[in-house]
């Protein structure tokens, strides 16, 4: 374990915010010796970091990057990726990643649509339009550019752009700006987010998210970054090892993720947990309030640069907190006039110095979204209009409540589907909760529940009129009727082992089955085969699953794989690995894989989480 004897630079209450490559060179020159990075093809101390960035900053200005140009960075995780996002800065321009992972011909309109003066990959030919340069991350100028290495950006330079999904079917482009980064590192630890003394912080979000920016440029004050790589990332089991061979005390990650790892932190220190991209659930929040783990709950859009409110996870329960230092809240009706009543519900707008400059060459979309003001005393200023529902509790804490795009009508009602999710998640024993609308004959539109619980019998549905009381889907909807109108009701409640997820580890409604009422007829048994191809179902969303069915081409990915093995370990209580499944040619041959390891014998039992440190209070 790694040991600090000197202070981070951190930023007063009072001072403005330090350009985070000024408090880079302080860290540098302040222990220049200390680890900077670790990555699984290596590590680099403070001074290694500072020659590689330097020559590879330099290498890109030979090719001719200036400031304000944009620089595409193609790299998988290792070391390569934090020296290369610091050096397109030194060199003066914006990064733009172009995650490896995805289509080519995703990259290629990324990198047409950003303009690219240049690019950084391993590939000598990474699919972006001819004519771009490609740089490798180890290249370096014939000479030393000294006008790179003192570079000092104005806070209104862009820093990087990060593209979205767009609703039109086009990724859009958000671009954020350098004072903005340095407002979010010196909000969260005004906050108290980010402790005094160095850390050591695991970088576990993808570069293509925004999330990961919150992440990687704590090495800037002098923190330690560990370089969570894919094949971790989507295996609890090497996951928690690689945080307890580093000495993590900092993780990044969604609720969601927290319920695959939190079985193999068991017994063992667990890191200060930062949770966001999704609300935390009630059972997740009492658990971690309850259990003595730290943990920061962190809201914020993209277009906000990551996060602009958080809270401590203590207290009542899920909430979103107070907004980080320069962060202005209003919560809007539809004239914007401020919802000011306990339970009213408006939609959060937010200001100040963290809202991006806007969506990269659509001047359009931007105006939409970035909008004037009213309540500023400065002229021009915007607020960004998050399409996010919250409302203020009795206590006056600040609650999500779910999505403007999600409202739905149905037999002239007006429903948002967010309530009723919020509603299913408060209930004794739901773990997650998700609603959508479904249509069983034509005409016919019904909401459609899902939940997750420990307590909760998998596989079971109950119809809102017709299932008996004992079965645990009917009760749910019995504690239902009592808060809410019949119309904000589901038509069926239906349990599952776990939520569906997208890549990023959000739950993908589109992937929720049929209610098991209209569901194709599957095999009754309780042998392995047709437990595995259960959980197969259940995971992936399908009503069903043929021996020759590859997971992949099923819709699979990392985060579903994983939640497979998770689920597996679980119910047939065996030494399950992620390469299993990752390596069977289909579901006949991974069956075969779990059946030698059901006979090689049940897994050991794990003792109780254990939290590294007091939670905060």
């Amino acid at each position: 374990m790694t040991t600090f004897a000197e202070p981070a630079a951190t930023v007063p209450a009072s001072a403005a915010p330090a350009d985070l490559l000024a408090r880079l060179r302080a860290a540098v020159a302040a222990h220049p010796a200390r680890t900077a990075v670790h990555a699984a093809d290596g590590s680099l101390d403070f001074a290694a970091l500072d020659r590689r960035t330097a020559a590879l900053a330099a290498a890109l200005r030979a090719r001719g990057v200036r400031r304000g140009d944009k620089v595409g960075v193609h790299l998988a995780r290792t070391l390569d990726l934090p020296v290369a996002l610091l050096a397109v800065w030194r060199a003066g321009a914006a990064y733009v990643p172009l995650d490896p992972a995805y289509p080519a011909e995703r990259i290629s309109f990324m990198a047409a649509d950003a303009g690219l003066a240049a690019v950084v990959s391993a590939e000598a030919a990474p699919p972006v339009p001819a004519g771009v340069p490609v740089l490798r991350p180890d290249a370096a100028a014939a000479v030393e550019d000294t006008d790179a290495d003192a570079f000092v950006p104005d806070p209104l330079d862009s820093a990087y752009v990060i593209y979205t999904s767009g609703s039109t079917g086009r990724p859009k482009g958000v671009e954020v700006p350098h004072g903005a980064v340095a407002d979010l590192a010196a909000g969260l630890e005004q906050a108290g987010a980010y402790r005094p003394e160095p850390s050591v912080v695991a970088w576990n979000a993808s570069v293509s998210f925004d999330a990961s920016v919150q992440q990687w440029i704590r090495i800037c004050r002098g923190d330690t970054l560990v370089v969570v790589d894919d094949a971790r990332r989507a295996d609890p089991a090497r996951l928690a090892a690689l945080l307890a061979e580093h000495a993590v005390t900092d993780l990044d990650l969604t609720p969601s993720h927290w319920q695959l790892l939190r079985e193999q932190l068991t017994g063992a220190a667990v890191p200060r947990l930062f949770m966001g991209g999704e609300p935390v659930p009630e059972r997740t929040w009492r658990e971690l309030a309850d259990g003595g783990i730290a943990a920061f709950n962190l809201y914020g859009p993209t277009e906000c640069t990551v996060d602009a409110i958080t809270a401590p996870i203590t207290g009542p329960g899920p909430h979103l907190g107070e907004p980080l230092a320069g962060v202005r809240v209003h919560l809007l009706d539809e004239r914007l006039r401020p919802v000011t009543g306990a339970g009213e519900v408006g939609e959060l707008y937010l200001a100040g110095p963290g809202l991006a400059h806007g969506y990269a060459g659509q001047p359009g979309l931007t105006a939409g979204r970035f909008v004037a003001d009213p309540f500023a005393t400065a002229p021009g200023a915007r607020m960004y209009r998050t399409g996010d529902q919250a409302r203020r509790s009795a206590e006056g804490l600040l609650e999500y409540v779910g999505r403007v795009d999600r409202q739905v009508k149905l037999r002239g009602f007006r429903i948002e589907l967010g309530e009723v999710e919020h509603a299913l998640a408060a209930l004794d024993g739901v773990t997650a909760a998700a609603v959508t609308v479904h249509e069983p004959a034509p005409g016919d539109t019904r909401l459609a529940a899902y939940v997750t619980g420990p307590a909760l019998t998998p596989g079971s549905t109950a119809p809102a009129s017709t299932a008996p009381a004992s079965t645990a889907p009917a009760e749910l909807l019995a504690e239902l009727r009592r808060t809410l109108p019949a119309h904000l009701v589901p038509a069926t409640v239906t349990v599952l082992e776990t939520m569906p997820l997208t890549p990023n580890g959000k739950v993908d409604h589109r992937a929720l089955p049929v209610p098991a009422a209209e569901a194709a007829p599957e095999a009754v048994g309780g042998g392995v085969a047709e437990q595995v191809a259960e959980v197969w179902r259940t995971v992936l969303g399908v009503p069903e699953v043929l021996p020759a069915d590859d997971f992949l081409s099923l819709g699979g990915h990392s985060l579903a794989a994983l939640r497979v093995v998770h689920l597996l370990r679980r119910k047939l209580n065996v030494e399950l690995q992620l390469r299993h499944l990752l390596d069977a040619a289909d579901l006949a041959a991974f069956t075969e894989a779990v059946q030698r390891a059901a006979a090689a014998g049940p897994a050991a039992a794990r003792p109780a989480l254990t939290a590294r440190r007091p939670a905060v209070r």
